[in-house]
């Protein structure tokens, strides 16, 4: 069982995540994960056949932050909003270590991003779930693994910016 301030804090982690990435706020993305963090981008196909293949796997912070610079100064691409819309985290599962006082918790959310090139209208752009594992530290939480199951293996163009 998890108590309310726990979970306040897990959905305040949701929620500034998704901020951060719809107000392009880059920087912060990489300081939701932990220094061995992963961010995996999969296809749901791949997803429900065990398939590893992913879009994008990220495993580490150093990872991110590369992503980061890509995004800011490496890219060249049409630009655009993204806009999140997540759904209240729900528990899976809550792993309590009672000697190191840690916490794990597995959570799933769905997830739709909309997207407005700023010359056009907004458009539905990627719809999937986050498959997560979350850990306590002393920044609070953040996440271990982030994987984004996204549901159609057509996707307009590329994915430049986080899901």
């Amino acid at each position: 069982m998890m108590d309310f301030t726990t979970y306040l804090e897990l959905i305040n982690l949701y929620n500034d995540y998704a901020i951060a990435c719809d107000s392009e706020r880059w920087e912060q993305w990489p300081e939701f994960f932990v220094e061995t963090g992963s961010y995996r981008l999969q296809p749901r196909e791949n997803f429900e056949q065990g398939l590893p293949l992913c879009l994008l796997a990220l495993e580490s912070k150093a990872m991110l932050e590369d992503r980061v610079y890509s995004v800011k100064e490496t890219l060249y691409h049409d630009p655009y909003y993204q806009r999140h819309i997540v759904n209240a985290p729900r528990v899976t599962r809550i792993e309590h270590d009672a000697n190191s006082h840690a916490l794990r918790i597995h959570a799933e959310a769905h997830y739709a991003v909309i997207r407005t090139k700023l010359d056009g209208e907004s458009t539905v752009f990627n719809v999937g779930f986050y498959r997560d594992v979350i850990v306590r530290t002393p920044a609070g939480l953040q996440f271990q693994s982030r994987l984004c199951v996204y549901d159609s293996e057509m996707i307009p163009n590329s994915i430049i910016y986080p899901i």
